[in-house]
């Protein structure tokens, strides 16, 4: 499932690609040209009884082809095409796609496939993360200039990021509260990241390290500031890039081994944004995010 918008994918390297797992494997390209395409083409692959489903784009690709398998018996492959594929490397992939095909075909070839969890929020799946509140504000900025996106990568994000944060989201008020039957409940969130995998994202080639707890094979980590002041941030983030995880406090909270958390709107905001690995997905009153154990049937890369 090829997305031939994405920021890394070109003609030349598709065909390369292409060749790469054709060696000992029947291979069928399909390319997609908007948004759902890819959930609906993995299902009808999932119907049809095909061994491994591959998304070769961004993670948003990633996302919808991941929807339209889980729960059969179908795998998911996973090469990187897009700006920043936090995914594939968390998998332990090249971030260049050429030679993440070469690991991916030995991971078939090895049949190392193995079951692994994912979230699900409002009945859709997700892979690495969901973001809530501000960081989903800068994703739905990036997105307003989705044509720059294949261009500037990283320094779009930066840009939006601070746009955002000096005129696009509100940072007087709390704008959600979350509920976990584990951890309990917390009134006053601004920003929170609900995550499957770790690092959370790729400050180019560094990552940025949320929480050492969160796995494929455990349950959910939810990351909340509540707060948007700037010192507080800095010091929750800064031990992040350092790696090891947030420096929690009582303005930044990680509930680790999370069934289920529910966010819920509060004070005057009306709604919150969210997005799910990476792609923005709108503005929403309540959100009930569950982790879903053997979710879908992973191809691993094997390297040399």
């Amino acid at each position: 499932m090829v997305n031939s918008f994405a920021s890394s994918v070109t003609a030349r390297n598709t065909v390369i690609v292409h060749r790469c797992l054709a060696r000992g494997h029947d291979v069928e390209v399909v390319e997609t040209n908007r948004r759902g395409h890819a959930t609906r083409f993995a299902l009808d692959a999932a119907r049809r009884g095909i061994d491994v489903v591959i998304g070769y784009g961004g993670d948003g690709t990633l996302n919808e082809v991941a929807t339209g398998i889980a729960g059969t018996d179908t795998a998911l492959g996973v090469l990187p095409g897009g700006s920043t594929n936090v995914f594939a490397r968390t998998l332990g992939l090249p971030n260049d796609p050429v030679a993440a095909a070469e690991h991916l075909r030995r991971g078939i070839d090895a049949a190392d496939i193995r079951p692994v969890g994912l979230g699900k929020v409002n009945g859709r799946f997700f892979c690495f993360h969901t973001g809530i509140g501000f960081d989903a504000a800068v994703v739905r900025a990036v997105e307003q200039r989705a044509s720059l996106k294949r261009w500037l990568g990283h320094p779009l994000f930066m840009s939006a990021g601070l746009t955002t944060w000096l005129r696009g989201y509100d940072r007087t008020a709390p704008h959600f509260s979350l509920t976990s039957p584990q951890h309990g409940r917390i009134d006053d969130g601004y920003f929170s990241i609900v995550l499957n995998t770790n690092p959370y994202t790729y400050l180019g080639n560094r990552p940025l390290d949320l929480s050492p707890a969160a796995a494929l094979d455990r349950r959910l980590v939810v990351v909340t500031f509540r707060t948007l002041r700037v010192l507080p941030i800095l010091r929750g983030l800064g031990a992040a890039l350092r790696g090891g995880g947030v420096a929690t406090s009582d303005q930044l909270v990680e509930w680790r081994d999370v069934d289920e958390v529910v966010v819920e709107r509060t004070g005057p905001t009306g709604s919150f944004p969210y997005q799910l690995d990476g792609d923005y997905l709108g503005s929403v009153e309540r959100l009930e995010i569950t982790h879903v154990p053997d979710a879908i049937r992973m191809v691993f890369p094997v390297s040399d």
